[in-house]
């Protein structure tokens, strides 16, 4: 709370006046921004859950020991920099990267595909890092669904469809919601993976507040910037917090 207090009273000029959210209220540059971490948020969260469901699904159907040894592979991008992995990227999804050189070769043309330095190099760092968040939490929803279920399910006659939509997604729902929400809080704050595999057009706030206190060197509008932030953060998790709580109570 220290750290917070300190940029709650550098965002209003020394405590002294609000001026800084006024700029940045009036600024295109903080419009823009804010759009672009919401939208970049929203899908990065929505790509992670897909994936790490289907992850998540893969892995329950194992028996323990395969699951062990899976498991693993899940872990691996949490063993390696976030900053290393992206310096990676660069090298796989680049214009001469490993995935355009296989292209030219299999197809015997220059190919050349926009691959990073855009929206969907920053999709592709922040879903490798947020994936096995997702993953977590649904395995734990997943593996908690008592077997019966299933046997009843398919007793009664129930197609496999029918019983992941009736069963296996409602029961699933608390790993799902615990999961997003985890996802969407840290996509909202990310600045490594926009900075270095996204464009001019993929600047989030977190790297608007960077701009501000290397470049303008303007820690007022920085902290309004990084005020801003902090308060949609709250708006995204009190809501899905206050929703856990009570979908737990109703099942307790």
């Amino acid at each position: 709370m220290v750290p917070i207090a300190f940029i709650l009273y550098f965002s209003t000029m020394e405590g002294t006046s609000v001026e800084p959210f006024r700029t940045i209220l009036k600024s295109s540059l903080f419009h823009r921004a804010m759009t672009t971490t919401v939208v970049v948020a929203f899908w990065a969260s929505i790509i992670s859950l897909v994936l790490g469901y289907i992850v998540a699904l893969h892995l329950a159907r194992q028996t323990a020991r395969r699951r062990a040894a899976l498991m693993v592979l899940v872990l691996l991008p949490f063993w390696t920099s976030i900053l290393v992995k992206s310096y990676a990227f660069t090298i796989i999804l680049g214009r001469e990267g490993i995935i355009n050189s296989f292209l030219s070769w299999l197809t015997g043309a220059q190919v050349a595909l926009p691959l990073i330095f855009n929206r969907f190099g920053v999709m592709v760092g922040m879903t490798n890092y947020l994936t096995p968040l997702i993953v977590f939490p649904v395995l734990a929803s997943l593996l908690a669904i008592d077997p019966a279920l299933y046997r009843a399910a398919e007793v009664m006659g129930a197609k496999p469809i029918r019983i992941f939509l009736t069963i296996t997604l409602p029961l699933s729902a608390p790993g799902v919601l615990a999961g997003v929400l985890s996802v969407a809080v840290m996509a909202l704050g990310f600045f490594i993976v926009p900075a270095l595999l996204g464009g001019r057009q993929d600047l989030m706030l977190a790297n608007l507040v960077d701009f501000y206190t290397r470049e303008v060197l303007d820690w007022n509008i920085a902290s309004a910037v990084g005020v801003t932030l902090f308060a949609l953060v709250g708006i995204f998790a009190i809501p899905a917090t206050l929703i856990r709580r009570t979908k737990g109570r109703i099942a307790s």
